[in-house]
């Protein structure tokens, strides 16, 4: 349920792919892609001024927050949440 979240998800994804490429070669392969194209988006993403890192951030956040909304609105919302969140109930 968090891979579609940034964060903890996919680095227990990537965690696990450094375990299994110590023993498959297919799982080192996709381990160096990953690692590749990790470190292109980084690269990319540093080079560019502020308010385009800020419209990323802001189109991240948008989407995690679509994904909660979605996930909410399909599995039903937990007992514990706060009532004040209209969207959700």
């Amino acid at each position: 349920m968090a891979i579609p979240l940034p964060g903890p998800g996919w680095l227990i994804v990537i965690a696990g792919l450094f375990v299994l490429a110590t023993e498959f070669l297919w799982a080192e392969r996709l381990l160096e892609f990953t690692k590749k194209h990790v470190k292109n988006w980084t690269d990319w993403v540093t080079d560019q001024p502020v308010w385009v890192r800020l419209l990323i951030a802001a189109a991240t956040a948008a989407c995690v927050y679509g994904v909660l909304v979605v996930t909410l609105h399909i599995t039903g919302v937990p007992g514990w949440a706060p009532g004040w969140v209209p969207l959700w109930r």
